[in-house]
């Protein structure tokens, strides 16, 4: 039987449903205004300019916790989004699942090493994380921060997560349970 293909803006807002309640289910991403805007599989973060990022008013300049905060919730939210990606591209009952709100267990944080390289400036920030590895029990993630020029990144970071852990595609039964799309926490510090 073959199957029907669905119309290009019933993918897209699919897609673009399933990212907005993602990001929204971390109360931090939330909390300091981080928006993700998608070209196809590819996602940029941004986190738009507010004052009480403002970590040293003399300069004035980010506070290197909002800097390293947003590169986290970046690398962690590029892994949750290559899960749910799949899942929701492959059909059956984990596509309905994903539209059902449902996600997979977010991955935790292992370590997570900042290269502060230039002062975050008071506007806007993007972020772009790049999956170096992602296996079934570890993932390794480079990310990327820049303000008006990608060529000048203001800070860049790489991440070590632990994927988690699966019997098919549910949560195992000696795990913890992990951040569930509608409660949630970021790996930053949560």
């Amino acid at each position: 039987m073959k199957q029907k293909i669905e119309p290009v803006q019933v993918a897209k807002q699919r897609r673009d449903t399933a990212l907005g309640h993602l990001a929204r289910s971390v109360p931090y991403v939330r909390h300091l205004g981080v928006e993700f805007d998608r070209r196809g599989d590819e996602l940029t973060a941004r986190m738009p300019f507010d004052e009480k990022l403002i970590g040293n008013p003399m300069l004035p300049a980010l506070h290197g916790g909002a800097i390293g905060a947003f590169l986290e919730i970046t690398a962690l939210m590029e892994l949750a989004w290559q899960m749910v990606w799949e899942r929701m591209e492959g059909g059956g009952p984990e596509a309905a699942a994903i539209e059902a709100g449902q996600f997979p267990s977010w991955p935790k944080t292992i370590d997570f090493t900042i290269d502060y390289l230039r002062s975050g400036l008071p506007r806007d920030a993007y972020a772009r994380a790049r999956v170096a590895r992602m296996g079934r029990r570890y993932a390794s993630v480079h990310v990327e921060a820049w303000q008006d020029n990608r060529g000048r990144p203001m800070a860049q970071a790489t991440g070590h997560f632990l994927m988690p852990t699966l019997v098919g595609r549910e949560r195992a039964p000696d795990m913890p349970p992990g951040l569930r799309g509608s409660g949630g926490g970021s790996g930053g510090g949560e």
